[in-house]
């Protein structure tokens, strides 16, 4: 029996436009209940969600079985953090704040066992391997890996051609909030030269076969990612979510005018 199929990136090389949605809340109950909506993704994050391991595993579990497939973002792409994660069951990874090449292989070789890479063999303690009673995971792990970097810097797109030319990555998602606080837009990441910078990337993306990757909460932003070429995009987060919903149905009930509550950088 090999390693899990991983749907998500066998979608993307099938060119099939892959929906998500960011999970920040750090509760395993809310990532099962954001997989019933039939998002084809789900963003368990690490960086600004306040998530640890135990609480990144047990939403990792929460998803088996879904028609949601879990990518982890990190609060960094260290290898050691990214040895657990794998071993949680973890196949695909965002990691935030890519900038060089040099990090970008660095990455690659973290989620893979040698002679490919530097992952520790130890999966058999974990959910990976469904705890070793699967024979042919460590010969097979590696071809269902799928790891996504996140440009968000002006350095980021200045190498991002070199970054994407590297194999065993497999996307690139670009950070429009991040991105726009590095181009003197913080807070704006609709400002004109912000949109056109994500342009430019996405053709040189797709130029190097590479799969691309966004989020906003605006869902008219969001339509004009897709009209770009997005390849997988989120349009929403939990937190926005829960936040939009609750405010609403107290305006409702008062029958206050209102304006939608807005959201920070991801």
């Amino acid at each position: 029996m090999p390693a899990p199929k991983n749907t998500f990136k066998a979608a993307l090389r099938e060119g099939r436009f892959q929906l998500g949605l960011w999970v920040a809340l750090g509760s395993a109950y809310a990532a099962e209940i954001a997989s019933g909506s039939g998002y084809d993704w789900l963003l368990l994050d690490g960086e600004h969600g306040p998530n640890d391991m135990p609480l990144l595993g047990a939403q990792i579990g929460a998803l088996r079985g879904t028609v949601s497939h879990p990518i982890v973002r990190p609060p960094m792409g260290e290898a050691w953090l990214l040895k657990q994660l794998l071993d949680q069951g973890a196949q695909t990874f965002l990691i935030p704040m890519v900038e060089t090449a040099e990090q970008a292989r660095a990455l690659v070789r973290a989620v893979r066992y040698p002679p490919a890479g530097i992952r520790g063999v130890g999966a058999g303690l974990g959910r990976a391997s469904d705890f070793n009673r699967t024979p042919e995971y460590l010969t097979t792990a590696n071809d269902e890996i799928c790891l996504i970097v996140q440009i968000e810097s002006r350095a980021g797109l200045a190498a991002l051609d070199e970054i994407a030319a590297i194999e065993g990555v497999d996307g690139i998602f670009i950070g429009p909030s991040d991105l726009a606080a590095d181009m003197g837009y913080l807070g704006q990441p609709a400002a004109p030269p912000v949109t056109e910078a994500i342009r430019d990337a996405f053709a040189r993306i797709h130029k190097h076969g590479k799969a691309r990757g966004i989020m906003t909460v605006v869902l008219e932003q969001a339509h004009e990612y897709r009209a770009m070429g997005a390849d997988f995009m989120a349009i929403g987060t939990d937190v926005n979510c829960l936040v939009k919903a609750m405010d609403g149905l107290r305006r409702d009930f008062l029958g206050l005018a209102g304006t939608q509550t807005k959201g920070g950088g991801y």
